[in-house]
């Protein structure tokens, strides 16, 4: 006589995997404008170009948003230099930016770092902040400059203020003469992705 032994035994396991396409971030970045308008008033050429936020810009930004009180922003334009070919590191300071040269305010353009009066911010997603309304203008002194770029940040002269962001044109240096004039302005936006 044989006698067969049979074990059942079940085993139920659950999980649960809430929104497994969500992930929230948040993206951030600027635009600068550059339109060089000739002493004729015609307009010799434009370009777009994006930029690098630097490690003290967006600490900054995290700074004055959540620990700030009463504060009010002064922000200021310039130009990076043509003269060698400018690179940007994340790292960068106004007192410290190895990779590239300001064009000397005063000398190359009238008057010191442009001001920039940025409008009212969006409320879309994303939300946009823009001087496009009235963009920054640099009066050009000298023949055959060559201007690479430009930057955004805090402080009209000097290497006091933060740098936010700086950024080359993409397509390569521009000259500008006596008489043009440069028009810049910056875009920034945030949005959730």
């Amino acid at each position: 006589m044989s006698t067969e032994i049979s074990k059942a035994q079940d085993a139920v396991s659950a999980g649960m995997i809430a929104r497994p396409t969500s992930t929230e971030a948040i993206g951030a970045g600027g635009v600068f404008t550059a339109t060089c308008v000739g002493a004729d008033g015609q307009v010799k050429w434009t370009e777009e170009f994006h930029n690098l936020v630097v490690n003290e810009g967006l600490q900054n930004m995290n700074q004055t948003y959540f620990k700030g009180s009463g504060y009010t922003a002064a922000w200021y334009l310039g130009l990076v230099s043509g003269a060698t070919s400018p690179t940007y590191a994340a790292g960068n300071t106004l007192a410290s930016h190895a990779g590239w040269t300001e064009l000397v305010p005063g000398t190359a353009y009238t008057g010191n770092r442009q001001t920039v009066t940025f409008g009212t911010a969006t409320t879309a997603d994303p939300s946009v902040i823009t001087n496009s309304a009235s963009p920054s203008v640099f009066p050009m002194l000298v023949n055959s400059t060559v201007v690479a770029g430009a930057f955004l940040c805090t402080a009209a002269t000097g290497t006091s203020g933060v740098l936010f962001s700086a950024g080359s044109f993409t397509g390569g240096n521009k000259s500008v003469d006596a008489g043009d004039t440069l028009n810049v302005t910056y875009t920034f936006s945030l949005d959730a992705a």
